[in-house]
């Protein structure tokens, strides 16, 4: 068990600007390059007809455990990597492409074409990374929110702390991020524990951790305001949510500024069961952790010690064990036709890939999940198994996607170079 970090704002933050070594020839984890994609590597991984999957970057570029990825300006591209489950061994690493019109296409290896540079390092277990609306990339670590400009290239990036003593101890102590429209700032408090079970294996009604003066289990709120003091308002919006790894608001639309949650569900040894959810968060709402799981059902060792039609019922309900880690919610006008992207990381039923869920006439998220990234199962000499973490979206339309496990940066295109065609 991680213990709380000490009481204080200050980002001991340490500018690196160290040059990685020459990459070797793409062998990232198991991957082999089977043809080119682009100026990349072609992967054996799934995805729709005329496009491919190419790898960008990998261990020999410094990922190790990478979590988030984010194109600050095209050709540069910023990476969030925890390092492992250990504090303060995280790193922000900034890859630069060049001009493809400069780049011979190369299918044995990424060297000559990706720069890596680590920006800061000692982050604690960094995990948010999202673009503010005033151009500022907002950066969640376990104990702390920070944002900083984005610098000329070379330059380290300049850390201004927003916020410092969030919990960063127990299960479920990573931070997400996720801005609204109205500039609203809504972040990921997960929950200590897995099922509200303390150490004498009583589950306590109510739970110890949804109460006190910064309750666990919830997606909290941020109003940010000009002046020496941006914060304006920090407090819950939506309770009851185990972990909110996969948070993400609707650009535009019908359902613009609606807020979406991917739940981590409580873990259960049935492969089958509980399911894992997608639940629309309204403020004051509670989805029901720990006491109640999928559609309003109690959770084990809740039974009739808690009334769940209380509770806000999912919007939609997903496999088991799938472990959305991530989620995106695309413009109307992309190439993704605004579809909800969703990176399930974990082995669950149609687990190990990216998938997106398309909006219905009301904006909301509706159907069967739709693959872009898929048949990513293990398979000697070709591939290992699909861990994608994080996802982000660049100025010419490609995925990137960033796997935890696979210590890769991957990139979704067109055949020809451009970005894939909606689904």
């Amino acid at each position: 068990m991680i213990s709380s970090i000490g009481k204080t704002l200050a980002l001991l933050l340490a500018p690196v600007v160290l040059t990685l070594a020459t990459a070797q020839p793409a062998q990232a984890r198991g991957y082999a390059s089977v043809g080119k994609c682009g100026n990349f590597p072609r992967l054996a991984i799934t995805s729709p007809a005329g496009t491919c999957v190419g790898l960008v970057a990998d261990e020999d570029h410094g990922l190790h455990f990478p979590r988030r990825v984010l194109e600050i300006a095209p050709g540069r591209i910023w990476v969030l990597d925890m390092g492992n489950w250990m504090p303060h061994v995280g790193k922000l690493i900034e890859l630069r492409l060049p001009p493809d019109a400069a780049t011979p296409a190369n299918a044995n290896t990424t060297a000559k074409a990706v720069e890596a540079k680590v920006l800061l390092d000692k982050l604690n277990y960094p995990s948010g990374m999202t673009r503010g609306p005033d151009g500022k990339v907002y950066i969640g670590e376990a104990d702390k929110i920070w944002r900083a400009a984005i610098p000329a290239l070379g330059q380290e990036p300049q850390p201004e702390a927003l916020i410092g003593n969030l919990p960063a101890d127990g299960a479920h102590m990573l931070k997400e991020l996720s801005f609204a429209p109205d500039g609203s700032l809504y972040v990921n408090m997960g929950s200590f524990s897995d099922s509200c079970r303390g150490d004498d294996q009583k589950q306590p009604v109510p739970c110890p951790e949804r109460a006190g003066p910064m309750p666990r289990a919830a997606v909290w709120r941020m109003v940010l305001q000009a002046g020496s003091k941006p914060i304006k308002e920090f407090k819950p919006f939506a309770t009851g949510l185990r972990n909110s790894m996969a948070l993400a608001v609707m650009p535009d639309g019908p359902a613009a500024g609606t807020i979406w949650q991917g739940e981590n569900s409580i873990d259960y040894r049935d492969p089958k069961n509980p399911p894992e959810e997608l639940n629309q968060l309204r403020a004051g709402a509670d989805y029901g952790w720990p006491y109640c799981v999928g559609a309003r059902q109690s959770a084990q060792g809740y039974e009739k010690r808690f009334d769940c039609s209380k509770t806000e019922a999912p919007h939609m309900l997903w496999p088991a064990h799938v472990a959305p880690l991530h989620m995106l919610a695309t413009p109307a006008n992309s190439a993704y036709t605004g579809q909800l992207l969703v990176a399930w990381h974990g082995p669950g039923a149609g687990g190990q890939r990216i998938v997106g869920f398309a909006r219905n006439a009301k904006g909301l998220p509706t159907g069967a999940p739709i693959n872009w990234l898929s048949g990513w199962d293990e398979k000697a000499g070709q591939r290992p198994r699909g861990r994608p973490t994080g996802m982000s979206i660049d100025h010419a339309g490609h995925l990137l996607v960033v796997e935890d496990f696979n210590r890769s940066l991957l990139m979704l295109m067109s055949d020809t170079g451009g970005a894939p065609k909606s689904k």
